[in-house]
């Protein structure tokens, strides 16, 4: 009978501790949750001690979704489709990149490829031995600008004065060229020459 006491007991006694255990966690586990919440309330709160910097809406900001979807095959600087083409030009050409007559024609959305052609076998040519498509000797380029431009009333002064500040060797109007006057259409220093009228290659590392 004592030993049925005893064990009595002591299951009661380890009871009552495990409801104590049970209600301290049950307890300490409420109050924790209870401080996540004013925490979490807090944070989303702005201008409250430790919460977020309020949220400041730009009526004006542009959506992302208004982004380019390829923002690398978009050239910044291109306000026409001619412009973003004409980059393939200036791999090699980079010094057509500023050139006057380029930046005109490329605002009118007029490419490169409009007067030299598409020219893949040049743009593909390693080696820059192959012409482009088209190439202006001096005497067809007058005509072939003219197809585009056919007036030109310019005084005779007016000529004589860019003769003078272009250092033009040319006394007869009529002999003088659209790239004479206009731009900086010409290559300085050639590393290769064709004849422009039939591409064939005359001097490859030409020099001037």
């Amino acid at each position: 009978m004592k030993i049925k006491r005893s064990v009595s007991i002591v299951l009661l006694v380890l009871a009552v501790v495990a409801a104590a255990l049970f209600l301290g966690c049950r307890r300490a586990s409420e109050t924790q949750t209870e401080q996540l919440n004013i925490a979490s309330d807090n944070d989303l709160q702005p201008g409250r001690a430790g919460g977020l910097a309020p949220l400041v809406v730009d009526a004006d900001a542009p959506l992302l979704l208004a982004e380019p979807r390829d923002a690398e095959n978009v050239s910044a600087s291109a306000p026409t489709p001619a412009a973003a083409e004409n980059a393939a030009c200036f791999v090699c050409h980079a010094n057509y990149a500023e050139e006057p007559i380029v930046c005109s024609h490329a605002a009118a959305n007029v490419a490169c490829t409009e007067c030299h052609g598409k020219s893949y076998p040049h743009c593909n040519d390693e080696n820059h031995r192959t012409p482009p498509d088209k190439m202006f000797p001096p005497d067809g380029i007058r005509a072939f600008c003219a197809k585009c431009h056919p007036a030109h009333d310019v005084p005779a002064e007016k000529l004589a004065a860019r003769r003078i500040q272009r250092g033009l060797n040319v006394n007869n109007d009529q002999a003088l060229v659209c790239t004479d006057c206009h731009g900086d259409h010409r290559l300085t220093r050639r590393s290769v020459r064709w004849d422009k009228k039939t591409g064939k290659l005359i001097r490859p590392d030409a020099g001037g």
